[in-house]
């Protein structure tokens, strides 16, 4: 197959990768872009281990071509770091509910709720439960990734209730 190059925006960075229109952007993030944060689960988009944001809504790395990011803003896990490599404020209360044990779905976890609570709102437990419906877990039993979910977006609503 013909290889072409492609232009793409991961983390607010451009990365020109040479791909064939088969490959799958989870290949690409990981194996070309080298982003050991996408991670290869199931292969059908139903665990949610290889989730990123594009253009701010999680999707499954797995299930979408390289070729149609083009154009596109793709977020990993790093990519909510600060720029001096300090954790996002969502990374930090999983990191204070304990809602990562093994850490193979917590990147997928956080970009879902991530992209949640950008959102606005405050969603409910079974809100979040639910927005969490394709993202699995086989080590905490989602309590501690709930209370750090809702933890979370408790923060975010009373600083945007703060704002005039």
């Amino acid at each position: 197959m013909n290889k072409r190059l492609v232009s793409l925006s991961v983390n607010g960075h451009r990365h020109d990768v040479w791909i064939t229109p088969s490959d799958l952007l989870l290949d690409v993030l990981h194996d070309e872009i080298g982003l050991s944060d996408v991670r290869y689960g199931c292969g059908e988009g139903v665990c949610g281990t290889c989730t990123v944001e594009f253009d701010g809504e999680p999707v499954s790395a797995c299930l979408m071509f390289a070729v149609q990011a083009e154009g596109h803003e793709v977020t990993t896990l790093r990519g909510l770091l600060d720029e001096d490599g300090a954790l996002h404020p969502l990374q930090q209360q999983f990191l204070v509910h304990g809602g990562s044990q093994c850490g193979f779905c917590t990147p997928g976890m956080v970009l879902t709720a991530h992209s949640m609570a950008r959102r606005g709102g405050r969603p409910s437990r079974e809100e979040i439960r639910y927005e969490l419906v394709g993202n699995l877990c086989r080590c905490t039993g989602y309590t501690k990734i709930l209370d750090a979910i809702e933890d979370y977006v408790e923060q975010v609503s009373a600083e945007k209730a703060e704002q005039p």
